[in-house]
């Protein structure tokens, strides 16, 4: 019988212990691929504001921007071992690591802001943390509206797809992204993101497509000219965890995580609305940037779905999932 005690007493002693390493104040890392002004900054602070507004100062964060902690395929291998807390990435980053995800990289699978919105509050979006948790290891607490990604190059404006031919163009390491542009005749370059600017500062590559957002915060303007108006994907950017990370808080710790992540994403969203058409006006006047309106973009789209969704349906949970996608958005089934 003393020695059961005394066991237990040990036992007790080393939970007490896990318990209150987990509930010791922390000052996280946040790794962000963008950089000030962007919108992926201002998820970031607006989640460290609620963090620590709802564990009453004990546990707050600090943003690492312009991927001074990696890339951000780097930053989800190192949150998935546990060597970093936190990041916030594009979604088609993420998608290598849990490729159901590639579903929002589908070209024009979102017509809308609205639709985007939809779906990041409906079931989907709830199955996607879901896979990645069980995919990559890190798990999903919020979401970054960064816009259209928007295609930029310094050779001329591009106003029809015919205007693309020759056009040297950075895209992600994300394959439905490659083959998308080659949809259109092109034959893009993957390129890490942290390598980008170099690339067009030299001209190793002529153009990159992201949001305006992202292209102001990077300072792009300063080595591209033209923009085309293009919406064939609506960038969501999500804040993830590691999961060892997220396991080791206590369940108070854990709610104000997922709390201030909620907080953060219906911040971002208003702070789209707000600031996009801001920024438009900025890149033309401060950089005297051009923005042409595509002619023909119902061809771009056909092009691409055409060509990419069959590809692609298997990976990202089959047609059925696309179509369950499609009519939760009130469009036509493929």
């Amino acid at each position: 019988m003393k020695h059961k005690n005394k066991i237990y007493k040990v036992l007790s002693l080393t939970a007490g212990l896990v318990f209150s390493a987990s509930s010791m104040a922390a000052n996280w890392n946040i790794a962000v691929g963008d950089g000030g002004g962007s919108a992926q900054e201002a998820l970031g602070l607006k989640f460290i504001e609620q963090l620590e507004a709802k564990t009453d100062g004990k546990h707050s964060a600090k943003l690492f921007l312009n991927g001074q902690l990696g890339s951000e395929q780097d930053t989800v291998n190192d949150a998935a071992i546990g060597t970093l807390d936190f990041s916030i990435l594009a979604s088609n980053n993420l998608a290598p690591f849990s490729p159901t995800l590639g579903i929002l990289s589908l070209p024009y699978i979102f017509e809308n802001l609205d639709q985007a919105v939809q779906t990041v509050e409906g079931p989907i979006a709830a199955e996607l943390v879901e896979n990645t948790i069980r995919d990559s290891g890190v798990r999903i607490i919020g979401w970054t509206y960064s816009g259209f990604r928007v295609l930029s190059n310094s050779k001329r404006p591009i106003q029809k797809l015919a205007d693309l031919d020759g056009i040297v163009v950075r895209v992600p390491k994300n394959e439905i992204m490659i083959d998308t542009y080659k949809s259109w005749g092109n034959n893009p370059t993957p390129m890490a993101w942290s390598e980008t600017f170099t690339a067009l500062q030299q001209g190793v590559v002529d153009g990159q497509d992201t949001p305006y957002t992202t292209i102001y915060a990077m300072k792009f303007g300063e080595v591209q000219k033209y923009i085309s108006d293009l919406h064939y994907l609506f960038l969501l950017e999500p804040l993830i965890v590691s999961e060892s990370v997220y396991q080791d808080q206590n369940e108070a710790t854990q709610k104000a995580i997922l709390e201030a992540g909620n907080e953060a994403t219906a911040y971002s969203l208003q702070w789209l609305k707000d600031q996009e058409a801001v920024i438009k006006e900025e890149l033309v006047n401060k950089y005297g940037m051009q923005i042409d309106t595509l002619q023909d973009e119902a061809e771009w789209a056909k092009k691409a779905q055409e060509a990419v969704w069959p590809k692609f349906y298997e990976s990202v949970g089959g047609k059925g999932k696309v179509n369950e996608l499609l009519r939760s958005l009130g469009r036509d089934e493929v």
